[in-house]
Formats: C-alpha cells, sequence, structure tokens
C-alpha cells in the first residue's frame, strides 16, 4: 500500500499522530566516481577552492535537515544526529556514508539518502572545473532501525 495517497488515490501526507515515539536510525550511500587525479587533488588537498570533503560534509548535513523543505510529503523531523563520512574508494571514487539518528514518529531514511545525495552534488559542483564527467551513482539506503517495520540490511552494494 502506497501510504502517501488517500483512499481517491490523492497526494497525502502520512497521519503519524497515533505512532509511537521510538528511536530509528538510517544509513544512506552515494559514490562519486571521477579520474583518478581529481580524487587526487582531493585527498592531498590541493583543490583551490578548499577541503572538498569538509564542504561535502557541511552540505550533506544542512541537506537533511532540510529534507521536508526538499521532499514534498516529508515531515520535518527534530534530528538528533547527523554524521556523514567522506573517504577515497578506490583510485577514482568517493564513498560518502549518512547516518541520521532521532527519536520520533517517523523514519529518517529521506533524510539520510539526503545528505548523501547532497554531499555528492557538492563534490560535483566544487570538481566540475576539472572534471565534468564524474558519475553520482550508487545512492541507497544501506540499513534502517527503528519503527514499525523493524530493521532493514541492505544486500551488499
Amino acid at each position: 500500500m502506497l501510504t502517501h495517497l488517500d483512499s481517491q488515490g490523492r497526494a497525502n501526507m502520512v497521519d503519524v499522530t497515533d505512532k509511537a515515539v521510538t528511536f530509528r536510525e538510517a544509513v544512506a550511500q552515494a559514490r562519486v566516481r571521477m579520474l583518478p587525479e581529481t580524487l587526487q587533488m582531493i585527498v592531498s588537498g590541493g583543490h583551490p577552492k578548499g577541503d572538498v570533503f569538509a564542504v561535502a560534509r557541511i552540505a550533506g548535513i544542512q541537506a537533511a535537515k532540510k529534507t521536508s523543505e526538499l521532499i514534498p510529503l516529508c515531515h520535518p523531523l527534530m534530528l538528533t544526529s547527523v554524521k556523514v563520512e567522506l573517504s577515497a574508494d578506490g583510485e577514482d571514487a568517493v564513498r560518502i556514508v549518512a547516518r541520521c539518528k532521532l527519536s520520533g514518529q517517523t523514519g529518517v531514511e529521506m533524510e539520510a539518502l539526503t545528505a548523501a545525495s547532497v554531499a555528492a552534488l557538492t563534490i560535483y559542483d566544487m570538481c566540475k572545473a576539472v572534471d565534468r564527467g564524474m558519475i553520482i551513482e550508487n545512492v541507497c539506503l544501506l540499513e534502517k532501525l527503528g519503527g514499525k517495520s523493524g530493521h532493514y540490511l541492505a544486500d551488499a552494494p
């Protein structure tokens, strides 16, 4: 059943009034594939715009906090933790892992996915002058904890 549609098939924000407040956590990832030279420039700190990972981390955190403004039917949430980790993945990619937590009545999957996606877009924005062929890929939910549906763990991405 699609929860964002009412009985007539119209878009509808899910009513979570009667749901219990529980601990919820979600982990999402994204990957940015690029030229090896681009990754080397990021890792060595040689980017003229500054610390790419630091800027992307802040962008991801801000994006998680603004998810309800970006995704029309998402509830505004009082996040208690947002962590965005970035690391070199092989010779030609950056892996981004975003983790969001809260105690609330609805999950944080969209916040984690938004954080990972915007961090990836920020890397693209900062590096597009030297590498327009970057590819953002493998944006997915890795894990979800809490709520009525319980624990979800993705197969190895």
